[in-house]
């Protein structure tokens, strides 16, 4: 198959990596930067023009699509959805997912397990956003923030109030959450691939940091997921309509809670932790997905 890799930057290590597996399994895989892609959008005749060239005969993508970019990327990849080509992460389901707010009232809509959530826009509800997470500590998040950049624990009600009201002044969009402490800094990403968690990871957090982040200084170890987890890391994937997608868990007293669930989850973390070849997985699924599609235009057409 001809497969390209929607990337920014052909050396980072996810986007290698998913290009190594592709080549290993016999395709012809290229990367192409797609916010130097031209949509060119004419009746009957949707195309892209990457380097001058109509871009043709390419069977599938897959997008890795950075949060910065997400309203021209998404266009891109709705783009090749117009013209045919088999996405392994369609544009509605990106966007989707990039939406903090709108991810999680789709999860809780369908009863996933969340920590408690309140958003509100005026400064003069304040105290209704804290009470409704159970008061401090809890977490304030930035629905735009990224591998947690914007995300800012209050221990205090105090510490709460100020930080809150400073970025409500500021006319940023934040989501308050409870804190759950019986996590201890400690959080699962669980790797989904079509219906399957192919890899799972703990993330623990540095000494002086409660974010579990890798790029944080967070340790990563493998982990095994119980059966509860695996389903709620599935479903809340298939909810938000991601085929691949990177789940991230937190373990409650009341059971697993989702707390984001990423459509372009990074390959170096878990495949270190857990020694998996999650791009041959990916790949694996990409040659089932896209072949079965080509098949059933060509009965349709027959």
């Amino acid at each position: 198959m001809n497969l390209a890799i929607l990337s920014r930057n052909a050396q980072l290590y996810s986007t290698r990596r998913l290009k190594e597996a592709a080549a290993e399994r016999g395709h012809d895989v290229r990367v192409i930067d797609y916010l130097r892609c031209v949509i060119d959008v004419t009746s009957h005749r949707p195309a892209i023009v990457y380097g001058g060239e109509t871009l043709q005969g390419i069977d599938a993508v897959i997008p890795r699509i950075g949060a910065s970019h997400t309203y021209y990327g998404t266009a891109v990849v709705r783009q090749f959805e117009m013209t045919g080509v088999y996405p392994t992460v369609e544009s509605q389901a990106i966007s989707r997912s990039r939406d903090k707010l709108r991810s999680l009232q789709l999860l809780a809509a369908e009863g996933v397990g969340l920590p408690v959530t309140s958003f509100a826009h005026s400064t003069k509800d304040i105290d209704g956003l804290v009470s409704l997470v159970g008061g401090a500590p809890l977490v304030v998040k930035l629905l735009e923030g990224t591998q947690g950049m914007g995300v800012v624990l209050a221990e205090t009600k105090k510490a709460a109030e100020s930080v809150i009201g400073a970025f409500m002044q500021l006319d940023a969009n934040i989501l308050v959450q409870e804190f759950i402490k019986e996590a201890r800094g400690s959080d699962i990403r669980a790797f989904v691939v079509g219906n399957r968690v192919v890899a799972a990871m703990e993330r623990t957090a540095g000494p002086g940091e409660f974010r579990s982040n890798v790029h944080r200084g967070g340790q990563a170890t493998k982990v095994r997921l119980t059966p509860e987890e695996r389903a709620t890391a599935k479903r809340a994937a298939k909810i938000l309509g991601l085929n691949v997608a990177g789940v991230d868990l937190m373990r409650s007293n009341h059971g697993p809670v989702v707390l984001e669930v990423n459509s372009s989850p990074g390959l170096e973390g878990i495949e270190t932790a857990t020694g998996i070849d999650v791009a041959g997985k990916v790949i694996a699924f990409v040659e089932t997905h896209a072949e079965l599609r080509a098949t059933n235009r060509a009965r349709k057409k027959a």
